[in-house]
């Protein structure tokens, strides 16, 4: 089965769309551009598609490399037989053909090895062969390798050395290892003891659990335990049921004047070389698939907070709790411009609350702010009382809101940062950060390391590049699903789309600094080094709401800029029409009309016809406008006043493996258990929850002494 064909099966998808998909790819295209601009080549696979498939084209490719080395190695030694041939090419992962080249491959310094220098390999093939009669004896046989020069000082120690030699070939044993990881993996447990006291962990002080059925948040855990030294992990398997299988293997004359050794050089193996290796194996893929199930997780709740609906059109005063250092404020107008900033002192040690009102009250009134951004770290729970209070003395329409100000800290201090607002200080940045978030999460979180936006599960103990790689992917779907002004975008937002990297982003700003805006899409490639490619990958992403040319202003690529012009001339419609936002109803004319009909009359594809009618229809409109606002808020609501049973709307703020964290208003999100999310059994909480959905909850149990709220979906 060739690798497309295997993509094909596992994807569930046509061997056409495998083909085209990977021919795409190889070609140095983009995953946006081709889920996007190349529908009818891949039977139009979306990006999450195309993205699965580019990993696992990768993996595949890999193991394919890896087969061909090791054939190759094990062909240079000597030593290719047809049945290593076999299993080499039966060969479905990296384990398995490293375990086919265990035997092969250079060792350091054995007990085995050994051996070997010693001369007794000749002693262990005698014992292997398991005669009924043995003339002379083994032990006889045995005292002619005595030599003490070469470390050998009597027929028990040549024993000993050849029986190490069988130990390691029965250890190095493909089959063996594979139906020994099999059995540990199926029947085995993974226990867990306590070392020393990590309230954290106290759940796992004397655990244990069955290795298959172990969920990927638990493995995550105990291994955080065991790296804090807190708990001592392992895995137990019924050592007999191995050593039986071994057995039944390995000594195939049972009555011969060896067994016995032999039996003895088995649990040798089992103990010494194959148990260790096996667990170690084992805790390795139950990591990785904790890891790509947490990646996957994080991926899915970083996705919908980066495309959350923007609050367009509001004027906002981010403010950044804290105590001893003050609150710092920074009013952010309409166009996201930073207009003004303060620092105040309503929260301990300092308590100038009425000055600190005086305060909020002229930037509000000044800059006629509609919303206060209230970041959700230290001292938020007050600065919510405070501004709560604030605002109803004012008895306005402002409102207030609390944003999630994770990765903040870590943006202001950047470079990046420094380069954006460099005369402000890190403080200043960090409540211009809050408020931008608010008004347009997507621009401003690209800005930050996605780890750091606090959407994940345990995720400083992935793999940094393979986190990097799955969580770049996601913000540049995001950023290409909603295309960026050419004209606005930051050079962090524009590495991001489709055919532009770093150093082509920060040239197109640089160019737009030094020659003032761009007239045209077709105006960038007027930037140094932006060529052919590069423009042909990002058109489509990019627009520009001023151009002369309406189709700038849409998802509708350069490429297919004849075919737009073709469904206007074909309903007696003109540019200046789509310009005005006279096309309602387009979608509608052409199914009318007949898409397949009117697709073949323009030579285009149907689904390439249907995103052009749609995007003609409404010109510059942003895929997230559809999605709930974020929940603003007049009043404050502390953890005391929460009784059992009260109904609240809430944000869900993070999606984990047992659960959701949902804010209702109190300093401290609630936690929707995965038991009470849904009447109906569900096998996880992303079947029903989105990061960022405004949900309907019941008070289940509070706990205001620690600060844990229970919160229950049920009816």
């Amino acid at each position: 089965m060739t690798i497309n064909e295997k993509l094909a099966k596992e994807l569930g998808i046509r061997q056409g769309q495998a083909d085209a998909a990977v021919e795409l790819l190889d070609g140095g295209n983009t995953v946006p551009f081709i889920s996007r601009y190349r529908k009818e080549a891949t039977g139009g696979l979306d990006d999450e598609q195309l993205r699965k498939l580019s990993e696992r084209l990768t993996y595949l490719r890999s193991l394919e490399e890896k087969r061909q080395s090791v054939s190759g190695l094990i062909t240079e030694l000597g030593a290719m037989t047809d049945e290593i041939a076999a299993a080499l090419a039966a060969a479905e992962t990296l384990t398995e053909i490293e375990d086919i080249y265990r035997p092969y491959r250079p060792k350091r310094k054995t007990r085995a090895s050994v051996a070997k220098e010693r001369g007794l390999e000749p002693l262990a093939r005698l014992i292997l062969e398991q005669r009924k009669d043995y003339s002379p004896s083994v032990e006889e046989t045995a005292a002619e390798y005595v030599d003490e020069e070469k470390g050998v000082p009597d027929a028990e120690a040549a024993i000993a050395g050849a029986l190490d030699i069988i130990a390691e070939e029965i250890s190095d044993n493909a089959e063996y290892r594979k139906a020994i990881r099999t059995i540990t993996f199926d029947y085995g447990f993974i226990e867990s003891k306590k070392v020393k006291d990590g309230p954290v962990f106290e759940q796992y002080y004397e655990y244990s659990e069955k290795v298959s059925k172990i969920p990927s948040h638990r493995v995550l855990a105990l291994n955080r335990g065991e790296n804090e030294e807190v708990l001592r992990v392992g895995i137990t398997v019924e050592r007999d049921a191995v050593l039986n299988y071994l057995t039944s293997r390995v000594v195939t004359e049972p009555g011969s004047p060896v067994s016995g050794l032999l039996v003895k050089t088995i649990c040798d193996s089992y103990d010494r070389l194959i148990a260790p290796s096996i667990e170690r194996e084992i805790r390795s893929d139950l990591f990785d698939r904790a890891s790509e199930s947490a990646i996957g997780l994080f991926s899915q709740n970083l996705k919908h907070l980066l495309m959350q609906a923007p609050l367009k059109g509001k004027t906002v005063l981010g403010y950044d709790p804290g105590y001893r250092t003050g609150c710092k404020l920074a009013v952010v107008t309409k166009t996201g411009h930073p207009v003004d900033t303060a620092v105040i002192y309503p929260t301990k040690p300092h308590e100038r609350i009425e000055e600190a009102k005086r305060v909020v009250k002229r930037l509000i009134e000044k800059y006629s702010v509609d919303v206060v951004a209230i970041g959700n770290g230290t001292a938020s729970g007050e600065s919510e009382m405070f501004i709560a209070d604030t605002l109803r003395e004012m008895g306005g329409t402002t409102k207030y809101v609390i944003v999630s100000e994770a990765g903040a800290s870590v943006y202001s201090a950047s470079k990046l940062a420094a380069e954006e607002f460099p005369d402000y200080d890190v403080t200043e940045r960090s409540a211009v950060s809050i408020a931008r978030r608010l008004q347009d999460p997507l621009a401003e979180l690209v800005k930050i390391d996605p780890k750091s936006i606090g959407v994940g599960q345990y995720q400083h103990d992935m793999k940094p590049a393979r986190l990097d790689e799955a969580l770049s992917g996601v913000v540049e779907d995001c950023v290409n699903a909603v295309g960026v002004d050419l004209n606005t975008a930051s050079h962090s937002l524009l590495s991001y789309i489709s055919g532009i990297n770093s150093a082509s982003a920060k040239n197109i700003v640089k160019y737009r600094d030094e020659h003032g805006e761009f007239a045209t899409r077709a105006d960038v490639m007027k930037v140094p080094r932006f060529g052919a490619k590069a423009y042909e990958q990002a058109a489509g992403f990019l627009r520009v709401p001023g151009s002369p040319v309406v189709f700038d202003n849409t998802g509708v690529h350069p490429e297919s800029y004849s075919i737009a012009k073709g469904v206007l001339e074909k309903f007696s419609l003109t540019e200046e029409d789509a310009a005005a936002g006279k096309l309602a109803g387009l979608v509608k004319k052409v199914r009318g009309y007949g898409a397949a009909k009117l697709a073949a009359e323009l030579g285009c594809g149907e689904p390439t016809l249907m995103d052009i009618a749609s995007e003609l229809e409404k010109p510059g409109r942003d895929v997230r406008d559809s999605l709930p606002l974020p929940e603003l808020k007049d009043r404050v609501l502390r953890i005391e006043d929460l009784t059992v049973g009260m109904k609240l709307r809430g944000t869900v703020r993070n999606v984990i493996d047992f659960g959701a964290f949902v804010d209702i208003g109190v300093h401290q999100d609630g936690l929707v258990h995965i038991s009470e999310i849904s009447n109906k059994y569900i096998r996880h909480p992303s079947e029903v929850l989105s990061v960022g959905d405004v949900v309907e909850v019941r008070v289940k149990s509070v706990d205001t002494a620690r600060g844990r709220i229970g919160l229950t979906m049920k009816d």
